[in-house]
């Protein structure tokens, strides 16, 4: 019988099991208060993809917005070409009719 633990034993060696159970128990409930319930997951998730979706218009409307300044850049250049080289086409025309003696 000396192998034998005594009463005192046996309850001190049932306390620290039962500590340890309870340590257990602690650290799995701090490990499901820290996780997301499902239903904020996808709410935060919706969010998020609602976010991105209005990014992505934002930066649609950039690029035509870009696209359409080019678009009126090459017409003012046009423009701006034909304002200035037709009175000169003119001018010259004028002159060498002039010099030809097809003018009064």
């Amino acid at each position: 019988m000396p192998d034998d633990p005594t009463l005192g034993e046996l309850a001190r060696r049932l306390e620290d099991r039962l500590g340890d159970a309870r340590d257990d128990i602690r650290i799995l409930g701090e490990r499901i208060d820290s996780r997301v319930s499902m239903e904020r997951y996808q709410i935060e998730r919706a969010q998020r993809d609602e976010t991105y979706r209005a990014l992505l218009e934002r930066v649609k409307g950039i690029e035509e917005a870009r696209k359409e300044q080019e678009k009126q850049r090459a017409a003012d250049r046009r423009l701006i070409f034909s304002a200035l080289v037709v009175p000169v086409l003119l001018v010259l025309l004028q002159v060498y009719l002039s010099t030809r003696g097809a003018g009064v």
